[in-house]
């Protein structure tokens, strides 16, 4: 399978500038790169983005996060694996992606006061940021049909 066209983070360079720049600064946020990385995996399986799918299992991988954990993080919930600072990670993950499903508040009350209880602004920042980016990355990847495994250029 081939993408409709090139990732236009690709296409436009200085695109693909600024997220650098966004990356660079989320990942001094004070957020362990492992959990950044379970958040990026968690929105992109509410998302369906292959292309992000694979490339955050590696991304993981490359963190020392384990093929236990990482089959689990659809199912964190029912999982033991998940400390809570990783669990109010991923409900605030589900919550920000998941905001045409709610009425209401997008992000409730009790899952922000919950995030806010084990990361400090900073981190909040980070893992927002991770969140905003990865949901930026699967639908550009799921609209052009960027296929798993595949390489930008």
């Amino acid at each position: 399978m081939n993408a409709r066209m090139k990732n236009p983070a690709v296409v436009l360079p200085d695109a693909m500038k600024g997220i650098q720049n966004i990356y660079k600064a989320m990942y001094q946020g004070g957020v362990s790169p492992q959990l950044l990385e379970l958040v990026h995996l968690r929105a992109s399986q509410i998302n369906a983005c292959s292309a992000c799918l694979y490339a955050g299992v590696e991304g993981a991988k490359k963190h020392g996060e384990t093929d236990e954990r990482l089959h689990a993080v659809a199912a964190w919930r029912e999982a033991p694996f998940f400390t809570e600072e990783e669990r109010a990670a991923l409900e605030l993950t589900e919550a920000a992606t998941r905001i045409a499903d709610r009425s209401g508040k997008a992000v409730p009350d009790t899952i922000w006061d919950q995030a806010a209880d084990h990361f400090n602004e900073e981190q909040l920042s980070a893992i927002i940021l991770m969140i905003g980016l990865t949901n930026f990355f699967n639908r550009i990847n799921t609209t052009i049909e960027e296929p798993a495994g595949a390489s930008w250029g």
